[in-house]
């Protein structure tokens, strides 16, 4: 459920092969589901989740990056799964490239009902795989509610309350590294 990077390692498409064996189901159930994403996150619940990553981003130097995908493209589902594709994003959307190493990922795949949060080795270090694994047990529950817009705005909150604790308010005056806005996919 949620990954932790030690070093900045870019995550290509040779890597993720080697490290998800590949699936038929998964490649099938990927290629029939039918783009949900803009029926689930409309345009104003994206502007919401945006204010909820710029106020879970106040007081601290963690930047929240929030990317939303309907279903895998078909040419990956076969070798990638979720985490791996988490991965990937994190690399691709230089989310581990901030000045203090504080980027964190949030990443949600509509099709498999998973969410993957990916954390640069900036925040790994004060930081338990439990606290993690709470963040993403509260948003999938949310989701099983159907309360799509709110499941992923507390699960902004709840990753900015922990950047909070984790970063001195000292760095309050800081350029915003990452868009606030979700990147919807597929």
């Amino acid at each position: 459920m949620v990954t932790t990077t030690d070093t900045t390692e870019i995550i290509t498409q040779p890597k993720t092969e080697m490290v998800t064996r590949p699936c038929l189901k998964r490649w099938l159930k990927h290629f029939f589901y039918l783009p949900a994403t803009k029926r689930f996150f409309n345009t104003q619940d994206q502007h919401a989740i945006a204010e909820a990553v710029t106020a879970a981003e106040q007081g601290h130097v963690g930047e929240i990056q929030v990317v939303i995908e309907g279903c895998l493209p078909s040419r990956m589902a076969y070798y990638v799964d979720t985490h791996a594709r988490a991965r990937q994003l994190f690399a691709e959307l230089g989310v581990w490239d901030t000045e203090l190493n504080s980027g964190v990922l949030l990443y949600l795949n509509l099709c498999e009902r998973k969410v993957e949060i990916v954390i640069d080795r900036g925040i790994k270090t004060a930081t338990t795989q439990q606290v993690w694994d709470d963040v993403c047990a509260h948003i999938v529950q949310g989701l099983a509610q159907q309360q799509y817009r709110q499941a992923v705005m507390t699960g902004v909150q709840e990753i900015g309350e922990i950047l909070d604790a984790f970063y001195d308010c000292q760095w309050v005056d800081r350029e915003n590294e990452l868009s606030n806005a979700p990147i919807i996919l597929g």
